[in-house]
């Protein structure tokens, strides 16, 4: 619920409300966690670094951001939700002022922590904010609630118009002004977080005591654990891939753009499919389609399927992450969601941790890009594969999980496809 001040606000209407709480996740996923992969073909040129340890600065970000996720909830009971968004924000925006200014591996391998941190806390205390105002909604409950997911797409935008132009202007080993100017922009988006009127829902006091096991849900797990390694590591090395296939700054601008307007877009293709997920295959056919994208320039180097390619996956991949928070919706009771969503988190983030330094160190033995790209979009064929086996959880299994006779399970939580 709005408090009467809230309600007199010009920022009270729920799409104001949900895009404010969207800049913290713009700024710690969208520029901190995938900007890395505009800089990193000249940050590897200019430091001497293997693709092994390239990769490996992206899965020290997975492991901060798995370790952000796990630890947010008590974080959150501490500070709030609202002191944590704008606590994050100013430890991405300290990060990218660590990147530009150190060249020292652990340096910046502790700069890639930190974001990965701070970007788990905006999500989490972000997300609980925005399911909040989309609840209030229930007639556009998920197309709101999509809308928080594309702050990420929102700083993948900014970081492909500034990062490609900036290294060609300044030329090679000027990764360090790229981070400090999306330091800068980071800076002004951030200004704007105290502007949100949201009020905090109480922390529900049941969620401690609800207990979600692995066992039904394992092979959507496995799912979505391939997914988080197969799309991070498309997301990590497609930029060098690019330009190694003599793509200049243009093309790979354009290539990072088109991944970021595919995932702006993702709420107003795929809000039917979120309101109808009960088992697995929504998710695969979303993965599957990750994989599509992932997959297209292996047929060719042409800019055209290049952009095919980034426009496809980005319009997939973000709406992944929405389809398992549906997926937890439909199949669990209100108290279990925290958990639920907890278990998935943890499987994306052990996938994302070992997809980077896994391709980088096979790239490195085999001496070729496309291998990597080989193996992200198989991974992502994988994945689909696992969700689709996955059923809806039906009265049995969710007595088995929770313990409880049929008739104390919600109606609504038994339903099959």
């Amino acid at each position: 619920m709005l408090s009467a001040k809230t309600s007199q606000s010009p920022y009270a209407h729920p799409v104001w409300q949900i895009a404010i709480l969207a800049i913290a996740p713009a700024i710690g996923l969208g520029i901190c966690r995938f900007a890395y992969a505009l800089v990193l073909p000249d940050m590897r040129d200019s430091l001497g670094w293997s693709y092994s340890m390239a990769g490996f600065m992206n899965t020290i970000n997975a492991a901060g951001y798995l370790a952000g996720a796990l630890g947010a909830s008590a974080v959150i009971k501490r500070f709030g939700m609202f002191n944590i968004i704008r606590i994050s924000a100013v430890a991405c925006v300290l990060s990218l002022v660590m990147s530009a200014l150190t060249a020292d591996f652990v340096a910046f391998s502790a700069a890639r922590l930190l974001s990965g941190i701070a970007a788990a806390f905006a999500f989490v205390a972000g997300g609980a904010l925005a399911t909040n105002v989309a609840q209030a909604q229930p007639q556009r409950q998920s197309f709101y609630l999509s809308l928080f997911y594309i702050g990420p797409a929102v700083g993948i935008l900014i970081s492909g118009f500034v990062a490609p132009s900036l290294l060609e202007w300044r030329g090679l080993g000027t990764w360090w002004i790229v981070w400090a100017a999306l330091a800068g922009i980071s800076i002004t988006m951030a200004l704007v977080l105290p502007l949100a009127r949201v009020a905090e829902p109480p922390v529900p006091t049941s969620a401690a005591k609800s207990e979600v096991r692995i066992t039904p849900v394992l092979v959507y797990l496995f799912g979505y654990l391939l997914f988080g390694a197969g799309y991070i590591a498309y997301m990590t090395f497609m930029i060098a891939y690019v330009r190694h296939a003599g793509g200049g700054a243009s093309t790979q601008s354009i290539f990072w753009t088109c991944i970021g307007v595919g995932a702006l877009a993702q709420p107003w293709v795929w809000s039917g499919l979120m309101a109808k997920i009960r088992g697995g295959g929504g998710t695969a056919v979303l993965i599957g389609l990750t994989a599509v994208g992932a997959a297209l320039p292996l047929f060719g180097k042409s800019p055209i399927l290049f952009d095919g390619s980034a426009l496809i996956f980005g319009n997939a991949f973000f709406a992944v992450v929405s389809s398992t928070t549906a997926f937890v919706r439909f199949n669990y009771p209100r108290e279990a969601w925290p958990k639920a969503i907890a278990m998935m988190t943890v499987a994306f983030g052990v996938g994302q941790m070992l997809g980077p330094i896994g391709i980088g160190a096979i790239t490195d033995k085999l001496g070729s890009l496309s291998y990597a790209l080989n193996i992200s979009a198989a991974t992502l064929v994988l994945g689909a594969v696992a969700c689709l086996c996955q059923r809806p959880i039906t009265i049995s299994t969710t007595t088995e999980i929770y313990g409880r006779q049929p008739s104390q399970v919600p109606v609504r939580v038994t339903r099959r496809g």
